[in-house]
């Protein structure tokens, strides 16, 4: 049974006030406040839109915005859309992301109210002792050898689309997944991505995924997961849902038993693939829409205008009338790309009379030092403008439709990035470290050679072995804490880093203490590392990654406005997983109708409902 619960309101306050608000920067940091928001200068903007219960809650994460973003831009911006749902809302002061804190599991914590722990889900390449690896042979009923677990644009059901520029340079997955918009060509009018559906059975390539030992079956990314998610618990009630991000793969969050059928209009299409301007022509810089700034905000424009689409009551594609979802939303990539990329351009320039396009001059990514302070530079202001640009147009087309009164908005991220003062930065290669160990091990051990079998290391260390006994997770872990590795800082200037860059090392038992669960659970890390403050393991040329439990990683921002949310900033410790239960409150449904709230206790966001309401 649905039940809709009115939210107390410590002010009824709501986006109806939006238009109005013109404060400056985030009031009482630091200390849980009652304020008044300003707000005037509406005129009949808000006409029919009288608040009442929340019947739509539009989801936003900013990909790697911290909390000392969002402060920033507000003071410096208090004309901002951003700073005007500060002033309208709950600000989260200090909200941290999922540990580890990469784009999955944190978009699987948004979606589920779950941690590692139940979810089941450490990252988004990772490996499992207890499934097999795909295409490698099976026995049903067997034990487990092991496999990768890789949900990633490698499921694309078109993962290798030669290079439109150089096809003897390599490949990349399709912008459209499975080939249904483009058959593996060349984009000629990539806008056509819109018409792009999510099917669960031909969008992916089951041939990637790991295989159930039991049955020797795939295991869709859905059934992965160890909890029910948001999608199941709406679609359930009667209630539509929609969603977009940047794989495909990310119908994970339908839920498991959910057929990846729960989230009514998936729209994901691939940043991995090639970028190509709007005229059909690829980047000249030939990369992805993640490596070039200019192109990451072409590509995050197909998914706000699904969203704006959707606003309107129609499917993403613009083309079909289906009523406002009530639970949708979508990832922004630009912030996170700027934040990483050494150099790049920010802006596409066009079309000129013949139709063509250039991009602007190449400016300094991450952050910098302006008199002392920490700010962001060039290409990472301008994509917190971008972002900020499209969340007013989100406001502006809630209000053009009379659904501020019944509409919630959540502004978070997935994960934050570190480090964010550049002069923090070593580069360090982890390839060398790994073969160095398993050499080491394979002087004592000939016969298993290589007992670091997987990993994925980011801004985090993360080993999994072919041997995971207590010893030979000490021996790991001892070897990284006693041996130096080669770096190089944010100058590429070379040097040497103590305990393999690592601050802490949980191996064996102590890992599994670590995220909660069992010794004998199978999928976590068999050894798991805190990074020193602004190691990452990468080539030089990155200045900034996520993944890892340091602050710059898991300070994000959290905001939320709407119909009968109080209005103050809040600073008692919160988690990106409080989402979840808070959406389904916001709803009115029943936060423990999702099995992580019910095991690790999840609670929905100060000031929103209590859990048993």
């Amino acid at each position: 049974m649905t039940l809709r619960r009115s939210l107390l309101a410590i002010s009824m306050l709501s986006l109806a006030s939006l238009t109005g608000c013109n404060n400056g920067a985030v009031p009482g940091a630091g200390a849980d406040t009652t304020t008044a928001a300003v707000s005037g200068g509406q005129g009949d903007d808000n006409q029919g839109e009288d608040e009442g219960n929340v019947e739509h809650v539009l989801l936003i994460s900013i990909d790697g915005m911290h909390q000392n973003d969002l402060d920033l831009y507000v003071a410096n911006h208090p004309s901002s859309t951003l700073a005007k749902l500060t002033h309208s809302g709950s600000v989260y002061a200090n909200a941290s992301a999922s540990n580890p804190s990469d784009s999955d599991p944190g978009g699987t914590a948004l979606m589920t109210g779950g941690n590692p722990k139940s979810t089941g889900i450490f990252y988004d390449v990772e490996y499992s002792h207890k499934v097999d690896e795909a295409g490698a042979p099976c026995t049903p009923g067997q034990p487990a050898t092991g496999g990768d677990v890789v949900y990633d644009s490698p499921d694309d059901a078109l993962a290798n689309v030669n290079d439109f520029i150089d096809p003897t340079s390599g490949a990349f997955p399709a912008f459209d997944e499975n080939g249904s918009i483009f058959g593996g060509l060349l984009p000629t009018d990539p806008a056509a991505i819109m018409d792009l559906k999510f099917d669960p059975e031909t969008s992916l390539n089951p041939g990637t995924f790991p295989v159930d030992p039991a049955t020797c079956q795939p295991i869709t990314p859905w059934d992965y997961l160890g909890d029910n998610t948001i999608y199941q618990v709406i679609h359930d009630a009667g209630l539509r849902t929609a969603w977009s991000d940047k794989h495909e793969v990310y119908a994970s969050f339908n839920g498991p038993g959910s057929n990846g059928r729960s989230i009514d209009d998936l729209f994901a299409p691939e940043i991995d693939s090639q970028a190509v301007m709007p005229n059909g022509k690829p980047y000249l810089e030939d990369d992805d829409w993640a490596h070039i700034n200019a192109a990451t905000k072409q590509y995050d424009g197909y998914k706000v205008q699904a969203i704006l689409n959707e606003i309107d009551g129609l499917d993403h594609s613009g083309k079909t009338h289906v009523g406002t979802p009530a639970i949708f939303g979508m990832n922004f990539q630009t912030v996170s790309v700027a934040e990483k990329i050494r150099s790049t351009p920010t802006t596409l320039i066009g079309p000129d009379a013949n139709g063509d396009y250039m991009t602007s001059p190449p400016e300094t990514g991450g952050y910098q030092r302006v008199n002392g302070q920490l700010v962001p530079g060039p290409v990472l202001s301008s994509a917190l403008d971008f972002v900020d640009a499209q969340l007013g147009r989100f406001v502006s087309e809630i209000h053009k439709r009379g659904l501020a009164g019944s509409t919630a908005i959540i502004v978070t991220a997935k994960h934050g990035q570190s480090p964010q003062d550049p002069a923090e930065l070593v580069t360090v290669q982890d390839g060398p470290i790994v073969d160095a160990i398993n050499a080491a091990w394979a002087q004592t051990n000939p016969s298993n050679p290589s007992l670091i079998v997987a990993g994925t290391n980011d801004d985090l260390w993360q080993s999994y072995l072919s041997d995971n006994s207590q010893a030979a997770c000490d021996f790991v872990k001892n070897y990284l804490l006693t041996h130096t590795a080669k770096g190089f800082d944010v100058n590429k200037n070379s040097v040497v880093v103590q305990s393999s860059g690592l601050a802490q090392v949980f191996a064996g038992a102590d890992a599994a203490a670590f995220f909660g669960v069992p010794v004998d659970n199978g999928h976590y890390p068999d050894v798991f590392g805190k990074v020193q403050e602004g190691i990452v393991y990468a080539k030089p040329k990155k200045l900034a990654e996520h993944g890892g439990m340091n602050t710059g990683d898991l300070h994000v921002l959290m905001v939320v406005s709407g119909p009968g949310v109080p209005v103050r900033v809040v600073s008692t410790p919160v988690t990106t997983t409080q989402v979840a239960p808070t959406i389904l409150a916001l709803l009115g449904l029943d936060p423990d109708a999702l099995r992580a709230v019910r095991i690790e206790g999840t609670q929905v966001l100060p000031g929103l409902g209590g859990r048993h309401r």
